[in-house]
């Protein structure tokens, strides 16, 4: 099968992947409203009492470690604010969709989803560190958490495939994405960039899960977040917390930790706060499922 006839075929998987729930749609049309209120938020994730508990849940989580057990929803987003539970939203019916052992052959699914939460929680910690704004720390944390999700349709659709790229990867010391592209045509980047195309995801998100292995190309208002998640990744890979296929992680530039002015030795001193938030997010796995 030649490159273009394997791109021709995770084309057509990504247009016959399950679409994600009308009311995440409606959600996030909401939360891009500048004149937006928590009661049409309540109004429209109310209208899913399934997703509505599922987030309820996630609020009430160890993850948040809220005193008190919140029980209104509008309540919820006047604590927590519109784009967090907006991320809630998303990261909760994303994982409902994909987080099923049958998208998974070539990759362990728990593992996988072990190492792209540790991502999430890795990005939203160097955030908290350079001081980014409450209201826009889950959103480092959802493009941590997706930002392998190109890798989903690859070792799915051609799992045989990926499990002889994972080898190539070990056996010649490339990164995955390397072993990918020289295999494919494509990589797991490319790849995620079309599911975010095909589920209108937004910039912030396609970015990073286009330019997660290539931070340098990217710019504008997404550029730090793409940098976040870069220096997460090769961070959370060296520590091997989860597994994702690459065993060859590709070291992050010096231009990437003084950007974001972040040292190496701020990473080690965090790993057991890195550790005790990744057991607290692991409540998304379970909600989710």
């Amino acid at each position: 099968m030649t490159p273009e006839e394997r791109l021709t075929v995770i084309q057509r998987y990504i247009a016959k992947m399950p679409p994600l729930p009308a009311t995440v749609t409606k959600v996030m049309a909401i939360c891009n409203d500048p004149n937006a209120t928590p009661a049409d938020l309540n109004k429209i994730i109310s209208l899913d009492p399934v997703l509505m508990g599922k987030v309820l849940r996630l609020i009430n989580s160890a993850y948040y470690g809220l005193v008190q057990e919140i029980t209104s929803l509008v309540r919820a987003i006047i604590m927590l604010g519109i784009n967090t539970v907006k991320n809630l939203v998303l990261s909760t019916a994303v994982l409902s969709t994909l987080g099923n052992r049958r998208n998974f052959q070539a990759l362990n699914m728990d593992d996988f989803w072990r190492h792209s939460l540790s991502v999430g929680v890795a990005s939203k910690l160097i955030a908290r560190k350079r001081g980014a704004p409450r209201n826009r720390l889950e959103e480092y944390f959802i493009a941590g958490l997706l930002h392998d999700l190109g890798k989903i349709p690859l070792n799915n659709r051609f799992s045989q495939d990926y499990q002889e790229v994972i080898h190539r990867s070990r056996s010649e010391a490339l990164p995955l994405h390397a072993a990918e592209k020289a295999f494919f045509g494509i990589d797991h980047a490319d790849v995620g960039r079309l599911i975010t195309d095909n589920w209108q995801l937004g910039a912030d998100i396609s970015d990073t899960l286009f330019f997660h292995h290539a931070p340098e190309g990217a710019g504008g208002d997404n550029s730090e977040i793409i940098h976040s998640v870069a220096l997460a990744n090769y961070y959370v890979n060296v520590k091997g917390i989860g597994f994702s296929g690459n065993c060859c992680p590709q070291r992050v530039s010096a231009e990437n930790f003084s950007g974001l002015d972040i040292t190496l030795d701020y990473l080690e001193s965090v790993e057991q706060e890195v550790k005790s938030e990744i057991e607290r997010a692991l409540v998304f796995l379970r909600v989710a499922g």
